[in-house]
């Protein structure tokens, strides 16, 4: 008799075209994951309320079902971009270039910190934003550090994108006169105004050690929870909430794609910039990403419940720091909006891949003090609100939080 085991189990994701269509078997995704479980789950009606002379229960019935899902994950360029745009409900797509300019400037301000000033046109027209991270071709001679660098954008006005080097190199300087390209570098994707999408799955469990599958139809991601650790690796965990769900003794998906190959990002290296400025005593970040899914309640006829509800995404989390002053504790105390950004990268190299969040809207809602012999940490409380001033031509998208993945397909 063999026994089923984890390490032989594997998870295949596709989209459907729409609700009640499962995906076809051929072209789906494998995901790597830590754990995953997809239970098939359904009412039960009992008759323990009816009365009888034998005093004992005389039957109990199932109901409507629904499937609910959980994967966690470590968090890696490109692994799972198609799930997180799912919540986001905006595929990712190609963020801002400038085209070809020969009158830039580029200059160090301290340490890896530096600036690319621009005599004419627009880098706001062009649609960068605060918090994308850029890489510059086409430097020349004492410039050529800024080619193929991730630099993260920390503050921006039309003629001046100001930020840092994310492998902590110094901007190359470099007067004016090459012919230069910025460009975000993968995809974003962002909450939109409009547009929203409303994507279904089809997911498959295959254990192949006992050759079982078990086929998951009409499965929305629900929840994202994103945990950034100050040591350590991030991690992503998904909520899924499906209609339906078969087994059978062969795997239903055909020739998956293998698993993302990416490595993983780890806090150690990337950037945190709260209100602005680079910070380093935040010590933990963890938020969720909440698209409010539910499935409908069941209707008569029929064990299947009709469909997925949806509520607005909403944005909550909190983060640790050192405690080395009041300043983020009287951003709570009046009620102050500030910006978060926090960009992990794979690894030290100048294009290291990298996954980037960023909240240009956010309010502190709390602040927890700690104590003992030790190093005194403070946890705060945050939510992330839709930025209603940002949009075309503006230094942040209109949105509540953007998503930037090097790897994004």
């Amino acid at each position: 008799m063999t026994i089923a085991e984890g390490i032989f189990k594997t998870v295949r994701t596709k989209r459907q075209t729409g609700l009640g269509v499962q995906a076809t078997a051929p072209g789906a995704q494998l995901l790597r994951r830590k754990t995953s479980t997809f239970e098939l789950k359904r009412d039960t009606y009992s008759t323990a309320d009816e009365i009888a002379s034998h005093q004992q229960v005389i039957s109990e019935r199932q109901g409507t079902q629904m499937v609910d899902g959980k994967l966690s994950g470590l968090l890696s360029p490109g692994t799972y971009a198609d799930w997180i745009s799912q919540v986001l409900r905006k595929d990712f797509a190609a963020g801002a270039t400038s085209g070809p300019l020969t009158n830039v400037t580029a200059a160090v301000t301290t340490g890896a910190f530096g600036t690319f000033t621009r005599a004419a046109g627009s880098f706001l027209t062009d649609g960068f934003k605060v918090g994308d991270v850029v890489r510059w071709a086409g430097w020349a001679t004492t410039g050529t550090p800024n080619n193929a660098h991730n630099f993260l954008v920390t503050v921006l006005t039309a003629s001046v994108m100001t930020g840092k080097m994310l492998d902590n190199v110094a901007v190359g300087p470099k007067a004016s006169g090459d012919s230069v390209t910025c460009t975000v570098y993968g995809k974003k994707s962002y909450i939109p105004e409009s547009g929203h999408t409303n994507i279904y799955n089809t997911i498959e469990e295959f254990r192949s050690d006992v050759v079982m599958s078990e086929v998951s139809k009409d499965v929305q991601v629900g929840q994202i929870a994103v945990k950034l650790p100050g040591n350590g690796n991030a991690e992503i965990d998904f909520t899924l909430v499906g209609l339906d769900q078969t087994s059978a003794g062969a795997p239903y998906f055909t020739s998956p794609t293998a698993e993302s190959t990416s490595d993983v990002l780890s806090t150690a290296t990337g950037l945190l910039v709260l209100n602005g400025n680079e910070s380093a005593i935040v010590t933990n970040i963890d938020f969720t990403i909440d698209g409010q899914v539910s499935a409908l309640d069941g209707v008569v006829g029929t064990n299947l419940r009709p469909d997925i509800s949806r509520k607005k995404v909403l944005v909550k989390g909190s983060f640790s720091a050192f405690l080395d002053s009041s300043a983020i504790h009287t951003l709570f105390l009046n009620e102050t909006e500030t910006s978060l950004i926090s960009v992990l990268t794979s690894g030290r190299t100048p294009a290291a891949d990298f996954i980037g969040f960023s909240m240009p809207r956010i309010k502190i809602q709390g602040s927890t003090p700690d104590d003992g012999e030790k190093a005194t940490v403070r946890t705060y409380a945050f939510t992330a609100l839709y930025d209603f001033t940002g949009g075309t031509g503006t230094d942040s998208d209109r949105s509540t939080l953007s998503v930037q993945d090097s790897l994004a397909p």
